[in-house]
């Protein structure tokens, strides 16, 4: 599947760009399920080395909680696809450091894993804000495993185009 750049994403994450830059900004990303595509379409952008700190991708619990901090009793306690998980996830990228803007996705893209409460498609996205905000949302997408990750890739900047008050 070609990396998401449907409805202009890329002018969008572009937009991003100049925001990020001009706030003295910099974007981390704390994946999972979307395996670092996030990271990819950002990086893809020319200059994106002025906006863009570093991606992670934390696919199992033990990188989660060994390169972000996701305390294991999150883990245990809400599984690896949930809000306290994406926001752990989000608060970890950020690390403490003062100018990081962080997204995570953690989710269930499939074909397997699914569960009646944690059915395939279903995305936890975070978004790490100036002054420590952090806020989440649940997506439930529908389609295989590259269409639920294409559509979550998209749902991620989208998001964070949302949220991040000089974009």
């Amino acid at each position: 599947m070609a990396v998401p750049t449907d409805n202009g994403l890329a002018e969008r994450v572009r937009r991003l760009a100049t925001g990020l830059g001009d706030a003295g900004q910099r974007l981390v990303t704390a994946e999972s399920c979307t395996g670092g595509w996030v990271a990819k379409v950002c990086t893809d952008q020319p200059g994106s080395s002025a906006w863009f700190e570093e991606g992670l991708v934390t696919y199992s619990n033990a990188a989660k909680q060994a390169r972000l901090a996701v305390p294991a009793e999150t883990l245990a306690r809400h599984g690896a696809v949930s809000a306290a998980t994406a926001e752990a996830m989000a608060r970890g990228a950020q690390a403490g450091i003062a100018g990081r803007v962080a997204v995570a996705t953690t989710g269930v893209a499939g074909p397997g894993g699914g569960t009646a409460d944690k059915p395939v498609g279903l995305v936890w996205f975070a978004w790490g804000l100036p002054k420590g905000q952090v806020v989440s949302e649940a997506v439930t997408f529908k389609g295989d495993r590259d269409a639920i990750r294409h559509q979550s890739v998209v749902h991620a900047l989208d998001g964070l185009l949302m949220r991040f008050p000089t974009a």
